[in-house]
């Protein structure tokens, strides 16, 4: 599903701070907003509005996104309700609009309020019979719900030739999994217009006739599968406004004042002059209006500085191709199954440039299919699907000087007026996208911080073109606000930033931005990123997103003081490849807040694995997080920190503690092992030769990690001079024979009074059978070794000489037996 995204950046809506004095501590934490109601309302008026969730009795403010409305009142009704009364300026903009309850004590999910052009209508039952529809007026806005097999009628008095529109909207108030059918009707119950899923209204239904008599006509709402949830809401906008479907051209200039055509509607094409915002926007919309309304909702239309080629029919072939500069906007429709349009232009060898189609992304039904033919009519780059999306995107080098030729048609061969498209060409163009992630899985991020408190943020980063570090910076945050970060390096892309309120920073909420700078000095002007936050408001099957907001800035509240904070205790020695360690986690508890707190790090450093979850107990200050590291860890000092969550009052609360350093380090030792083999019942030596890379003072304990059921060594201790360890390693009689792998020891190094823990590999031993002996053979004479010297100690033998060994002995002991045999 596409994401709908916000019309701009804007102030938070007024507020009415409620009354009363707070305790010490928060009582209440992570207010929820389930719903909005009504759902919409007209502007230039006033209504409440009821807001229900959990844990709202200590809301203080309304938190909105987008300008023209007014909190008026604002009134807490209980733990589960607020009540607001909201006053819509009569400019402000159609559309979805953001809203999110501030308490004392958290901020709640994001929800959306819909503003309409026109009066509301409520769903009144009964009217799930068709021939017993509730009557409205012509232009109207119905405001229902129709839950699982429930059906809704209304019924319109419209005159002949009039346009009779029913735009419904379900799926994009991101209530509810509600895929929404509309269906226009006469009396006799024929159907004269239906839709399902309409290119425009996402998976909303559009329907729109040409009224063929004077007379009375039923509208049908319902779930196109009869399964709608219980909070399936609608927004029904009935009336004889305009409706179209397409619009060409599909972009201008910032600040421009253009004419556009507006296509589909069932009353024809119409051109209307409309006037651009001043800077680039995204997911703007322009309005088709005449004498009898305005459309709901907008088209969408691209808002960027290249300069509009319109298609100048016939361009069906390269010979009749429209022509034009580079860089430039390419703006036309593929008006029927048949259609095809061609685009020339004149490039240069060796430039490149990036082709792009926008169809689908705005919400136009083309599949677009984009290729580029040279002037010889060779085809010489091509591209169906770019980048997750149908629409289409390539980048061209130009192979010679020369005329090239764009060529754009529908991937399935259809066409139509909603079929229209807009192609830009520009030079390739640094880019720095950023985006929140998620801690806990379909859970979005809060930005609530408790006074004296800190809250983490993990902040993904997609760069196009462009290399190097980023770092962040913090704009518009509430008083008291500050940013921690170490920002994010060259070759990693998502970073650790943590936002840290002052223990007097006021209890308040604004609409922050964090942006993010790539850090270049051979560039003057490097690209910069403002966060975009990606809210999932309805999920499908299995938590497949299905509608997404997504929202620029970040909401950014000042909570009242929550009873503990959390610290690292920073680690005085390394944390070595292949080693591990036990990073201590302390809680300060203040009054009597006793209840556990489950902590995890924020984010491993490379190559750097955690425990998923530890927990400081019940009443308990501390704990510990064992940390690992692999063989190939990158080497360096890194910034951590570990946020917790714990269930303060009646609700939870995150927080996280202050940044500290862990260093990664090269292992202190390097062991080279020997092959080992020993029968069962029997013992051997397991050596390992030692490499001393860091010298350390002192003993390490070391212990042989690995070996099969039964089979033992002790363990033993090392110097910074020894270079050989020996284990005695003995097999039980009872033992698995086998071979076994990926022996390891483990090493303890003790340094600043903090182990250094090892994990070095790799040896094998393999424990063998004894052979059986031959029938009637006596048993085999031991052959005694001649013993050593006494100054001088037993010669060590290897593998290969006790194997060596044992067959001359085997040997000896044979002709001894049958050399006894003869006599």
């Amino acid at each position: 599903m596409p994401m709908l995204r916000n019309h701009g950046l804007n102030a938070f809506g007024a507020a009415l701070m409620a009354a009363g004095l707070w305790a010490q501590f928060a009582v209440a934490a992570s207010p929820n907003l389930a719903s909005i109601l009504p759902r919409g309302a007209q502007r230039g008026g006033e209504i409440e509005i009821t807001f229900n969730g959990e844990r709202l009795d200590d809301a203080q403010e309304l938190l909105i996104y987008e300008p023209g409305i007014e909190v008026a009142a604002f009134t807490v009704v209980n733990d589960k309700q607020v009540k607001a009364t909201l006053k819509i300026s009569p400019e402000c903009t159609l559309g979805t609009k953001h809203m999110r309850v501030r308490c004392a004590t958290g901020m709640s999910g994001l929800r959306t309020f819909s503003v309409g052009a026109l009066p509301t209508a409520a769903d009144t039952e009964p009217n799930n019979e068709f021939k017993a529809p509730q009557p409205i007026a012509m232009n109207v806005t119905v405001d229902g719900t129709v839950p699982g097999e429930d059906v809704d009628y209304f019924i319109v008095e419209a005159k002949q030739g009039e346009r009779l529109t029913a735009e419904l909207e379900g799926i994009r108030l991101g209530d509810a999994l509600f895929d929404g059918y509309v269906a226009i009707l006469n009396e006799a119950r024929f159907e004269l217009a239906a839709s399902d899923d309409a290119a425009l209204g996402y998976q909303d239904g559009i329907a729109s006739v040409k009224v063929p008599t004077d007379g009375k006509y039923i509208i049908q709402i319902r779930d196109s599968s009869y399964r709608g949830p219980g909070n399936s809401h609608y927004r029904l906008h009935v009336g004889n406004f305009p409706r179209p479907t397409g619009v060409v051209p599909a972009g201008g200039k910032p600040g421009e004042k253009l004419a556009v055509r507006f296509l589909g509607d069932v009353d024809g094409e119409k051109t209307q002059e409309i006037q651009l915002p001043s800077e680039e926007t995204p997911r703007f919309g322009v309005f088709a209006q005449d004498e009898r309304g305005i459309a709901p909702s907008g088209n969408l239309f691209r808002i960027s500085p290249l300069d509009n080629i319109i298609e100048q029919e016939p361009n069906e072939a390269i010979a009749q191709a429209t022509k034009g500069p580079f860089p430039a906007a390419f703006n036309g429709v593929i008006a029927s199954a048949e259609d095809q349009d061609f685009f020339g232009f004149t490039a240069t060898k060796g430039q490149v440039w990036d082709i792009a189609v926008y169809a689908r992304r705005l919400r136009a039904e083309l599949d677009p299919v984009l290729v580029v033919f040279n002037a010889g009519g060779g085809a010489v780059a091509s591209n169906d699907d770019a980048n997750g999306s149908p629409d289409s995107a390539l980048r061209f080098t130009v192979p010679a000087d020369g005329e090239y030729f764009l060529q754009v048609r529908d991937h399935l061969g259809r066409g139509g007026h909603a079929f229209h498209y807009r192609i830009e060409a520009t030079p390739v163009t640094a880019n720095l996208s950023l985006g929140v992630n998620e801690f806990v899985q379909y859970v979005e991020p809060k930005m609530a911080i408790p006074q004296g408190n800190r809250i983490p943020l993990l902040i993904s980063a997609t760069r196009r073109d462009v290399g190097g570090a980023i770092e962040f910076l913090g704009e518009n945050l509430p008083a008291g606000v500050t940013v921690e970060s170490f920002g994010m390096a060259a070759n990693q892309n998502v970073a650790q930033v943590i936002l840290a309120a002052a223990p007097d920073a006021p209890v308040a909420g604004k609409l922050a931005n964090l942006v993010g700078k790539i850090v270049d000095a051979n560039n003057p002007l490097p690209p910069a990123g403002r966060v975009e936050q990606d809210v999932v408001l309805v999920r499908g099957r299995n938590n497949i997103p299905f509608w997404t907001e997504a929202v620029q800035g970040l909401p950014v509240a000042v909570t009242q003081k929550i009873p503990f904070t959390l610290q690292i205790v920073e680690p005085k020695v390394p944390l070595v490849q292949s080693g591990q360690m036990q990073l201590k986690i302390v809680a300060v508890r203040e009054g009597d807040f006793k209840a556990p707190i489950k902590v995890e790090l924020m984010l491993n450093p490379t190559g750097v694995n955690s425990s998923r979850e530890a927990s400081i107990p019940e009443g308990q200050t501390e704990t510990t997080i064992l940390i690992n590291a692999a063989g190939n860890a990158a080497v360096g000092e890194s910034k951590i920190a570990v946020r917790g969550e714990a269930t303060v009052g009646n609700g939870p609360v995150m927080v996280c503690s202050p940044f500290v350093n862990v260093r990664v380090a090269e292992p202190y030792l390097k062991f080279t092992y020997e092959q080992a083999a020993v029968e069962l019942g029997q013992e051997t030596e397991l050596v390992v030769k030692i490499e001393n890379a860091h010298p350390f003072d002192g003993n390490a304990q070391v212990q042989l990690v690995g070996l099969p059921n039964k089979v033992t060594t002790a363990p033993t201790e090392i110097n910074k001079d020894l270079k050989e360890l020996i284990f005695k390693v003995k097999a039980d009689a009872e033992a698995a024979a086998g071979l076994t792998k990926n022996l390891f020891c483990q090493v303890i190094v003790t340094e600043n009074g903090e182990p250094i823990t090892h994990n070095i590999g790799s040896g094998q031993i393999r424990v063998d059978k004894p052979l059986p002996p031959k029938p009637n053979a006596p048993p085999a004479a031991a052959v005694a070794q001649p013993a050593p010297p006494a100054d001088q100690p037993a010669k060590r033998l290897t593998r290969l000489e006790q194997l060596r060994l044992e067959q001359k002995q085997k040997l000896e002991a044979q002709k001894a037996a049958a050399a006894g045999g003869g006599m």
